[in-house]
C-alpha cells in the first residue's frame, strides 16, 4: 500500500504541471502567447488545440483503466516539449525529461500490472522469472 501511495504522489507532480500548463494555454494569457509565438515560433492559433491535447492526455493518464495509454501520450507530449525547447535554443529541456520520468515511475509504483512488463530487477534472480501455471 505504501508503494501505491508513493506512486500516486509521484504521479501528481507531472499531472499538476500538465493541468496548469493546459489551463494557461486555454486562457491564452499574453505571456503564453508571447512565448508560443516568439520564443518557440508556433502560430497563436495552435495554443488552444495544444492545450486541449495536453489536458486530454493528462485525463487519460489519471484514469486507472487508461493510465498506460495516458503515460505513453504524456511521454510523447514531454518529448515534443523537449524537442521544442532544444530547437528554440533553450536549456529548459531537463524539466520535461524529469516530469516524463516521474510520470512513468509513479505509474510503475501504483500499477501492479506493469511489474511483469517492466521488470526493474536483475534478470538472473529467481523472482525475475515468471512461473508457469501447471
Amino acid at each position: 500500500m505504501k508503494k501505491i501511495w508513493i506512486g500516486r504522489i509521484l504521479s501528481a507532480v507531472p499531472v499538476a504541471l500538465l493541468v496548469l500548463s493546459g489551463v494557461l494555454k486555454l486562457a491564452r494569457g499574453p505571456d503564453v502567447v508571447d512565448a508560443f509565438t516568439h520564443r518557440f515560433g508556433f502560430p497563436a492559433s495552435l495554443i488552444v488545440p495544444i492545450g486541449i491535447i495536453e489536458l486530454l492526455c493528462t485525463i487519460l493518464y489519471v484514469i486507472p483503466q487508461t493510465a498506460v495509454l495516458g503515460a505513453i501520450l504524456v511521454t510523447g507530449y514531454f518529448g515534443g516539449a523537449i524537442a521544442t525547447e532544444v530547437r528554440a535554443g533553450g536549456s529548459n529541456w531537463v524539466g520535461p525529461l524529469v516530469f516524463g520520468i516521474l510520470a512513468w515511475l509513479g505509474l510503475y509504483l501504483r500499477e501492479e500490472r506493469l511489474n511483469p512488463v517492466l521488470p526493474l530487477r536483475a534478470t538472473g534472480s529467481p523472482s525475475a522469472t515468471p512461473r508457469r501455471a501447471s
